[in-house]
């Protein structure tokens, strides 16, 4: 634990511990107000399921998502961070990162849930982390905008977020249209009367959308909260949470091997010269961030760390057989050398042959399976958070899809039309690690079914819905960055910093 909050000997660390774990679950448990009472609105709403039946249900595959879910998402989440916080989260400077971006999102989103907005979850939490990174780079040592934000990595996600959304409405759209030309039910593009429950069939076909948007909401939007709860976890108790302890001891070897395959192409390109240590671990942090230039520090700092990595996993016959205090640095080595790595291969500095290319293959794919993992306990806390928010205040967004997007009621045939585009968007965007947004997606695909089927759009719900739309990143983007400014200014007037 990291000395600087207080000391080992304090009570403190504990409570920060528990209140920055409690932050996070928070932050899930309001995300259930916005995104997971999508996945309910069109089975409530069209009385398919009875409220309290439709939300158990959906927590219920909610947790089956995050359970099943690979974690790729939490880490492109979390590879917008900056380096240095994400190296020292157990830092003061790491604890005012967690809780402004944790606040400043549940801020928001408690404000647009009030107002019966539907609103992105994604798009706080990811305007937040921006915030603290701009906040972090222009009061660190650089002052510079650049080095705060890993600006590659977010124009992919603020491609993911907006175009999303699109989707939802074409999709979903184009799917009504499609089903009206297959399938010649009426009753199917009826709106609910009174309080009756649809046909048997169209029940179990509302049933099924629901179930699908549960689980892949839990599967997407669970993770941002794991990716931060882990992050905490690893700063805070580095010994239980580095690594991986239950993965397969073969990568032990697979990652030796390509510690010493690269070690010895290292070297031979700074001809035997190697940088260890500390010192190598500050010149790849650097080097790794936006603006951080190759050099021949930075080989030379790859060979000495790949060679420590090599040391400290030899000859263990598991990973949880390395001493619990040399894990936090093995896990910090492994990242900086892939991080170092992926950048040198994709800046062209270097010439590699197929041998060592599939060397940093191997010790790419090994070390994912030692640092990259979601402990069970924490998919379990966030999904049953999720649950719990979609109990308690479904209400307001339910009303909103239902009723207050299109000028005629939801029918069954639009409800699950938005539905399965929602579901398909998602798992797609599960699969290539990006997050995007149920909300919008699901609520754009209602408004392209209403434009489809020529029922008309409350142009008023549809601006206020653009208007948080347009608004949650710029906000969420100076709430994280004030909040970190004063929290790391209040830290420093008590003497924490």
């Amino acid at each position: 634990m990291n000395a600087t909050i207080l000391g080992d000997a304090s009570i403190w660390p504990w409570v920060f511990l528990v209140l920055a774990v409690g932050a996070a679950l928070s932050f899930e448990f309001v995300n259930g107000f916005h995104d997971t009472a999508n996945a309910v609105a069109t089975v409530i709403y069209t009385h398919t399921l009875k409220p309290t039946p439709a939300v158990v249900w959906s927590g219920i595959w909610n947790l089956i998502g995050a359970l099943t879910s690979s974690g790729t998402v939490a880490f492109g989440i979390l590879a917008l961070l900056p380096v240095e916080l994400v190296l020292n989260v157990g830092s003061t400077a790491g604890f005012a990162m967690v809780f402004s971006l944790l606040i400043s999102a549940i801020f928001w989103n408690l404000g647009t849930w009030y107002l019966g907005l539907p609103a992105s979850s994604s798009h706080t939490l990811v305007g937040s982390i921006l915030g603290v990174g701009l906040a972090n780079s222009i009061f660190g040592p650089a002052h510079s905008i650049t080095e705060g934000v890993n600006w590659a990595k977010a124009s992919e996600l603020f491609a993911a977020l907006m175009i999303s959304p699109l989707i939802g409405f074409l999709g979903a759209a184009g799917l009504l249209l499609l089903t009206k030309k297959i399938l010649s039910k009426p009753e199917l593009y009826r709106a609910p009367e009174g309080q009756a429950p649809p046909p048997g069939w169209i029940r179990g076909l509302l049933l099924f959308t629901c179930t699908g948007v549960s689980f892949a909401h839990g599967s997407n939007d669970g993770q941002k909260g794991m990716g931060v709860i882990l992050l905490i976890l690893i700063g805070m108790l580095p010994g239980t949470y580095a690594l991986n302890l239950k993965a397969d001891p073969k990568v032990l070897p697979a990652i030796e091997q390509a510690a010493a395959a690269l070690t010895h192409d290292f070297e031979v390109k700074q001809k035997g010269t190697s940088i260890y240590g500390q010192k190598a671990r500050d010149i790849l942090a650097t080097y790794i961030k936006p603006t951080g230039e190759f050099g021949s520090d930075a080989t030379a700092s790859v060979s000495g760390l790949c060679g420590e990595i090599r040391r400290r996993v030899h000859g263990l016959d598991s990973i949880s057989s390395l001493a619990p205090a040399q894990r936090g640095e093995l896990r910090t080595d492994i990242y900086l050398v892939s991080k170092a790595i992926v950048k040198m291969e994709r800046n062209g500095n270097f010439n590699k042959d197929s041998e060592v290319h599939q060397m940093e293959k191997q010790m790419a794919s090994a070390s994912q399976k030692m640092i990259n993992f979601i402990p069970v306990w924490v998919k379990v806390a966030v999904a049953l958070a999720l649950g719990l928010g979609t109990m308690i205040g479904y209400q307001r967004i339910v009303k909103t899809v239902g009723e207050r997007i299109g000028k005629q009621h939801l029918s069954y045939a639009q409800g699950a039309s938005a539905e399965a585009v929602a579901m398909g968007t998602i798992v797609l965007a599960d699969h290539f690690g990006l997050p995007v947004s149920t909300t919008h997606v699901l609520s754009s695909g209602v408004a392209g079914t209403m434009a489809a089927n020529h029922s008309g759009v409350q142009m008023r719900t549809v601006r206020n819905i653009l208007a948080a739309w347009v608004l949650t990143l710029p906000v969420c983007t100076f709430l994280g960055a004030l909040l970190f400014a004063l929290i790391l200014n209040g830290a420093a007037l008590i003497g924490l910093r």
